[in-house]
């Protein structure tokens, strides 16, 4: 879509990979996505509930405060990404967090045409 001089790409194989981690991880979670080919990361704080009292049982002590990661990719990076998230951020370790993939529909953004024209070649 063209509006004169404005431009808008539009992205439709994408997929957003959400983290749900302990305060303090977003960071280790948005360098493990941008070392697997990610561009990017959202990091926002949140508070979570309900698992603190199962994940006593095990003798875990799961805080409340939480960072939630919203990572954007194609649908060719998921993969990698994503293992690379859970690898590094220990979510295979009782307590250190969630993470699951939401396929998109339509993304928008802007893409300058000289990057276009290089993937286009």
């Amino acid at each position: 879509m063209t509006a004169g001089a404005r431009s808008m790409t539009v992205l439709t194989d994408v997929k957003l990979i959400t983290c749900i981690v302990q305060r303090g991880l977003g960071d280790i979670i948005v360098k493990a996505a941008r070392d697997a080919g990610a561009q990017g990361a959202t990091v926002f704080f949140a508070k979570g509930s309900g698992v603190r009292e199962r994940l006593g049982v095990l003798g875990v002590a799961v805080e409340v405060e939480k960072e939630v990661v919203n990572i954007v990719v194609s649908a060719a990076q998921m993969e990698a990404v994503f293992d690379n998230v859970y690898l590094v951020g220990q979510m295979d370790t009782p307590g250190m967090g969630f993470m699951y993939v939401t396929p998109l529909e339509k993304a928008a953004t802007y893409i300058p045409k000289e990057v276009i024209d290089r993937f286009n070649q």
